[in-house]
């Protein structure tokens, strides 16, 4: 479904010049010399994402409405326990990030454009805090699973666990899309390892979601990697990173989080190390922050960065499926 409509998608972002806009050098010398080539790239490519996701999910749900005894409805995955709260997150973050987006475009904001920080911060939040309502008083589920351990019920602390979670994934995710095909390549391993972690607790439905959203970041990788044809776009990071940490969420594997996507952990603290050292020290750490971009400063080319991070999001989402499935008792020879 994304390749048929690719070719479409990337023909209207040229055609409307919705062209990513670079920070200028006085806000960020050092960012905007490595990056001014990709000045006017267009953005928004999030989209082919999360609109094939809804698209397939739900097509899937009125085909097995019209045809219910058909092989085809059995291809339905949209149900209420396990799609229907990652899905809607998905699109509500997807829309909030692509207005973000068309405002960075056309120069409206703060800092050459787009939202304010704590408007996003104030967005995001809202839309975890429905998630964690959802969770809590419509599944009534305050379970936290730490391995290796055990369950234990949290209570009301589920709540602002839960909105922590999302949050916090949905900017680390936001901070590692910075070069060509770098967001798209560490996800699609992490929504991997989640879609194999819900198919072994019998969430088939969210596995299927899952499955989904990998073919569709294969599709968007296909025209992102390194000289992108487009990128991805907060539209699509924001989004990612939302149904990301609620699939760890559903899961109860939230706690494998930072081990399966270390890297979004660790771009994450690169950038509140650099924030920190700034303010307390009035020096930096790193020559550009997140983590990639001083990278690239050091003399990293584009590519080898990408495919090394690449390289170590696979491991890390495997050593985090092995986890999982060990502390269940669970072995393969």
């Amino acid at each position: 479904m994304a390749w048929i409509w690719t070719p479409f998608l990337s023909r209207f972002l040229h055609a409307h010049k919705l062209g990513k806009q670079i920070r200028d050098e006085k806000t960020a010398p050092i960012y905007s010399k490595l990056h001014k080539t990709k000045k006017g790239t267009p953005t928004m490519g999030g989209i082919l994402v999360w609109a094939t996701t809804l698209i397939v999910a739900l097509g899937f749900s009125y085909i097995a409405l019209a045809f219910p005894d058909t092989l085809v409805s059995q291809l339905n995955f949209l149900s209420r326990s396990q799609v229907w709260l990652p899905l809607g997150a998905l699109v509500m973050a997807a829309l909030v990030g692509l207005v973000d987006d068309y405002l960075n475009i056309r120069k409206v904001g703060p800092f050459g454009g787009g939202l304010h920080m704590r408007h996003r911060l104030m967005l995001y939040t809202l839309i975890a805090l429905v998630g964690a309502w959802w969770f809590y008083f419509k599944l009534d589920w305050d379970i936290l699973h730490v391995p290796f351990i055990g369950d234990f019920n949290i209570g009301w602390w589920y709540i602002p666990f839960f909105i922590f979670v999302i949050v916090a994934t949905a900017f680390s995710v936001n901070e590692i899309d910075g070069l060509d095909g770098l967001a798209g390549g560490t996800l699609l391993p992490a929504f991997a390892a989640y879609g194999a972690l819900a198919a072994m607790q019998g969430k088939y439905d969210l596995a299927a979601l899952c499955g989904v959203i990998i073919g569709s970041l294969l599709a968007f990788l296909w025209l992102n990697i390194y000289p992108a044809k487009f990128i991805m776009g907060d539209t699509g990071a924001m989004s990612l990173g939302v149904t990301l940490g609620i699939v760890a969420m559903l899961t109860n594997a939230a706690l494998l989080l930072p081990v399966i996507g270390f890297l979004f952990v660790l771009e994450s603290a690169s950038v509140i190390i650099q924030v920190l050292s700034k303010k307390i020290r009035k020096k930096k750490v790193f020559l550009s922050a997140p983590i990639h971009h001083h990278l690239e400063a050091i003399g990293w080319s584009e590519p080898t960065i990408v495919m090394r991070f690449w390289v170590i999001a696979f491991v890390t989402a495997i050593i985090g499926l092995i986890i999982a499935i060990l502390e269940r008792g669970i072995y393969y020879v």
